[in-house]
């Protein structure tokens, strides 16, 4: 990576202000998964064993305007209790209590910022707020991967006011998506599922010349069927990007792979009468909602080459059990791979947790948004924004 991490600057005296992702979700006050305060921890511990007191700053949810449901107390609570120190809490973002308590900050001392997306300015990346951000610390730290493709107040606008670094998170994402975009060891293979084509286009166009095989599977993969003039009945089918499927798939030639069969049912619904069918054989009525036993070792056997794997999207409805068999099978499958193996963030990192495999393969991204528009080629702002080796 070409950026300049923590490692590259003297952090000894100095108030560090770090963009964090702690994005959790709740239930009330209760966090129920900790995961992104867990990735965020070798950062925060290596700038506090440096001497730096620390600064740290996220957003939680999307509050329109001060929401106490969307505090960041119980993170700050958390935080206190994986560090076994007191992490102090801001009454605001910014403001002059806020910076008396910045500014009386110790050497290893730690405090959290409320929810940046109390400040309206936040997400319109407003440069008096920016401003008052810098105002808090004298060193930058973006470690909030999850954020990166926004050019929001906390994760643009304050870099283009002080030094500013990555943390080691965003080190090793840039890193592992890096050799997946730049320098795959081939043979290469893309999984891309989710609903729509139109979120995937760009990264299809983008990959298209590096991967060895695209695996398509998912409501995506409906598009690409119907666009082949496949009668779907009741899928679901992009109508409007059937045009742009088929110059994909003209191409792509043999390296767009789509499903073979299906699990089909009369009803968007976990009860729903279910079965399998060959893709051109969905009878009236009835809806795609998993690829099939026949894709899954279709795509299993594709998979036993490749040394490289990328995956974005899951291969069916796998919010609901009936329909996860897919989704679940993919992401065990590449655990079991002696290849690179990157998953995309958003719904494929639930899935391989869900599936209890997450340890198992090389990455999984902590950002969906922000790996989607990686693999489609865009630098993203968050990273664009700090400072060059």
């Amino acid at each position: 990576m070409d950026k300049k991490t923590v490692r590259d600057v003297n952090l000894e005296g100095k108030r560090v202000l770090m963009r964090a992702d702690f994005n959790v979700p709740l239930d009330g006050k209760t966090i129920t998964d900790d995961n992104r305060i867990q990735a965020a921890l070798p950062t925060i511990k290596y700038i506090i064993d440096q001497g730096g007191a620390l600064i740290l700053m996220s957003h939680l949810g999307r509050p329109k305007g001060v929401d106490p449901k969307l505090s960041l107390q119980p993170v700050a609570d958390r935080l206190g209790e994986l560090l076994s120190q007191e992490v102090k809490m801001a009454p605001a973002v910014v403001g002059d209590e806020v910076e008396a308590m910045a500014k009386a900050l110790k050497p290893g001392e730690v405090m959290v910022l409320e929810n940046t997306r109390f400040e309206s300015g936040e997400t319109k990346n407003n440069p008096d707020l920016a401003e008052k951000l810098a105002a808090l610390g004298e060193v930058y730290v973006n470690d909030a991967f999850g954020t990166a493709h926004r050019a929001h107040a906390s994760t643009v606008g304050v870099a283009e006011k002080m030094p500013a670094v990555a943390g080691f998170l965003m080190e090793k994402e840039i890193n592992f998506l890096s050799k997946a975009v730049e320098d795959p060891e081939s043979p290469y293979i893309v999984i891309l599922g989710g609903a729509k084509v139109s979120d995937k286009i760009a990264v299809i166009e983008n990959l298209l010349g590096k991967a060895d095989t695209i695996l398509v599977g998912g409501g995506m993969a409906n598009t690409f069927l119907k666009a082949k003039g496949l009668e779907l009945a009741d899928s679901l089918v992009e109508d409007d990007v059937l045009d742009t499927a088929r110059e994909l798939m003209e191409t792509a030639k043999d390296k767009l792979v789509l499903p073979v069969d299906a699990v089909v049912a009369d009803d968007f619904d976990k009860d729903a009468n279910q079965k399998v069918v060959a893709v051109d054989a969905v009878p009236a009525g009835w809806r795609i909602l998993d690829i099939g036993p026949d894709t899954i070792a279709l795509f299993k056997e594709k998979l036993a080459e490749a040394n490289t794997v990328v995956w974005n999207g899951p291969m069916g409805v796998f919010e609901m059990n009936p329909f996860a068999q897919g989704t679940f099978a993919i992401a065990r499958t590449l655990a079991e791979l002696e290849a690179v193996t990157i998953i995309g963030g958003g719904d494929s990192a639930s899935a391989v947790k869900q599936a209890g495999v997450a340890d198992d393969v090389s990455h999984v991204s902590t950002g969906g948004g922000a790996s989607l528009e990686f693999f489609e080629g865009k630098l993203l702002p968050g990273l664009g924004a700090l400072n060059d080796k």
